[in-house]
């Protein structure tokens, strides 16, 4: 089944800054979420617990 994800232009803007040149916003948010589900939560830099 596919959905379809409306998103504001200022976090397509976001994607675009992260996304390599032949890389679809469905692939780099599967690799998000893989790594999240492998990590257990999005590193960020200078955050520590």
């Amino acid at each position: 089944m596919t959905y379809t994800l409306e998103i504001s232009d200022d976090l397509r803007e976001r994607l675009d800054e992260h996304t390599e040149a032949d890389e679809t916003y469905e692939e780099f948010i599967a690799e998000l979420v893989s790594i999240y589900e492998t990590e257990g939560a999005f590193l960020q830099e200078g955050y520590s617990e």
